[in-house]
């Protein structure tokens, strides 16, 4: 499993995730391939290596053409530590000034058509609406309006839209499967928003962390580290820390614009998470329920498998009382089992549930990309001691036979071999 891990010792913002996913090794022609796709203009690119006290890192950066013609400034200079929310949030970790030049209001469904009709990959569509999403709900919580009446005066701003996109677009190449992150840092002091002056962290920041399970740790820094579309993309992403130790196979280095006595980088790294003897450590937690209805178990089921749960059962049994009720049983793995512990009392009628720690073998896997006639399509390669095994991906097969079609059996046909 391809997995990433996020170090936000100095915050993150949504520039600075999509610069580190290039430094670790992302296709920058992809990328702008990807942009280029969803129609949107009015900007261009700067994508640099700049160094951030002794270290290396790549500067991505999106100049509004408007800007670029009024204010002409030099990319590096210092900033004073208030700044402007006014032209979006991804880059309010990074710019002082405020901008007068117009920008176009859009709401939730104006950004999620732009994303369906980019010439994007379903899995990088995915991840982008999910987290514009989680930023639309922190907006309209704050401002105290359903979510389809939010307006984004600054979520819909081109350089969030760039930053959101180019993040899953990103994450897509890499191929990651998992991602890891560091609590989030963040400094202290105020900060301008659309509305006014307002506390670090800014409101819709404090509210995504609030309804997730990030930790937030506050640095004796002035000014913001921490941006709306940085913690709704860790919001989206995160399956928190790595349990144990893991192997480093590469590292990227995403750099902010302003300087802290630490070095302002999001480092991105590739990891390899141990597994002694080829065993794997998991929790099984379970709980009776005799109280929901189908539809909800059902969507209990979901929400528990978006969320990282390696699998997810119910198993008809009998209670007290000659009650028909059903065993709800899941398996994770023991990093995951707090967060997906509060998940089954939030979405099932449960007010118990047991656990046990259990060891299990497991054949090394890979995901492999196979030619067929339906394109390509993603297979499941395992092997263990010699022994080896290829499996199709459902969702994979599913899409193809979606996209021309034709019987999901002729996709599982045309991968075999």
């Amino acid at each position: 499993m391809k997995t990433l891990y996020l170090e936000c010792y100095s915050g993150i913002s949504g520039d600075m995730t999509v610069a580190a996913l290039l430094d670790l090794g992302a296709s920058e022609e992809k990328l702008r391939q990807a942009l280029d796709s969803l129609g949107v203009g009015g900007y261009h690119l700067h994508i640099s290596q700049v160094n951030k006290r002794g270290i290396t890192a790549k500067d991505f950066d999106v100049h509004l053409e408007e800007e670029a013609c009024a204010h002409n400034h030099p990319h590096e200079h210092e900033h004073p530590h208030e700044h402007s929310h006014e032209h979006g949030h991804s880059h309010d970790h990074e710019h002082a000034h405020e901008h007068s030049h117009p920008h176009i209001h859009r709401n939730l469904q104006d950004v999620l058509d732009i994303i369906e009709k980019g010439a994007l990959t379903p899995n990088a569509k995915k991840m982008a609406k999910e987290i514009f999403t989680i930023v639309a709900q922190a907006e309209g919580k704050v401002h105290g309006k359903p979510i389809d009446e939010v307006h984004f005066h600054e979520v819909g701003a081109i350089d969030s839209i760039v930053d959101i996109i180019g993040t899953a677009v990103c994450l897509d190449d890499l191929g990651i499967e998992r991602v890891y992150t560091t609590p989030l840092y963040e400094g202290t002091g105020t900060v301008r928003c659309q509305h006014g002056i307002m506390p670090v962290p800014a409101p819709a920041t404090a509210e995504i962390i609030a309804s997730s399970d990030l930790e937030l740790r506050i640095t004796d820094n002035v000014g913001e580290m921490v941006t709306p579309t940085g913690a709704a993309i860790a919001a989206a992403l995160s399956k928190g820390r790595p349990a144990g130790s893991f192997k480093l196979l590469k590292t990227g280095y995403g750099a902010g614009k302003k300087d802290f006595p630490r070095a302002n980088v999001l480092r991105a790294s590739l990891i390899e998470e141990e597994d002694s003897d080829k065993a794997d450590q998991v929790v099984q937690m379970e709980c009776n329920l005799d109280n929901m209805t189908g539809e909800q178990m059902g969507y209990a089921m979901e929400r528990l498998l978006e969320e990282g749960a390696l699998d997810v059962w119910f198993t008809p049994i009998q209670m007290k009382k000659n009650r028909p009720a059903v065993l709800l049983g899941l398996l994770c793995k023991p990093q995951d089992e707090e967060r997906l512990a509060k998940l089954v009392f939030k979405h099932t009628g449960t007010i118990g549930l047991r656990r046990c720690l259990m060891e299990r073998r497991v054949m090394e896997r890979e995901l492999r990309q196979v030619s067929t006639p339906y394109g390509m399509v993603t297979v499941k390669h395992s092997q263990y001691e010699g022994i080896e095994k290829e499996a199709v991906e459902y969702d994979s097969a599913r899409e193809a036979a979606m996209r021309f079609d034709v019987p999901i059996k002729q996709i599982y046909q045309s991968s075999e071999g």
